[in-house]
Formats: C-alpha cells, sequence, structure tokens
C-alpha cells in the first residue's frame, strides 16, 4: 500500500493503481471529472497509463465551464 492526499484528505491504494482505477474504485463517472496529480492537470485519456506514487497529490473536481 501506498500513501497519497486524495481531495486534501489522507488515502491508501495498492502500489500500481492508476489514476484510473482509483476514480472507478470511487464509483466516479470518468467523463465528469477534471484530474489533477501535484497541481498538474491529468487529461481523460492518460489516466489510464498514470501509475500513482507515494506522496501523489490528487485532486478530482467537477470542470465548470461558462462565463
Amino acid at each position: 500500500m501506498i500513501e497519497l492526499s486524495l481531495n486534501g484528505a489522507a488515502h491508501s491504494v495498492a502500489a500500481g493503481t492508476t489514476l484510473a482505477a482509483l476514480l472507478e474504485a470511487l464509483g466516479q463517472q470518468q467523463d465528469k471529472l477534471a484530474t489533477a496529480i501535484n497541481g498538474e492537470f491529468v487529461p481523460r485519456g492518460v489516466r489510464r497509463e498514470r501509475v500513482l506514487r507515494a506522496g501523489d497529490q490528487v485532486m478530482c473536481f467537477h470542470a465548470v465551464v461558462g462565463g
């Protein structure tokens, strides 16, 4: 298990977990979320490739568009 931050709270995941797998485990609809790791935007198409690491700061939020 590795420790990371998820929306500011401590969270544990198995080593080798991808961002997509984390979102699936949380029951989140990936097409409705924006994601960032360590302050950098992670596009939807990259989430299955991005393996989470100990100490990562993961943010998941609903993107708001408009003006």
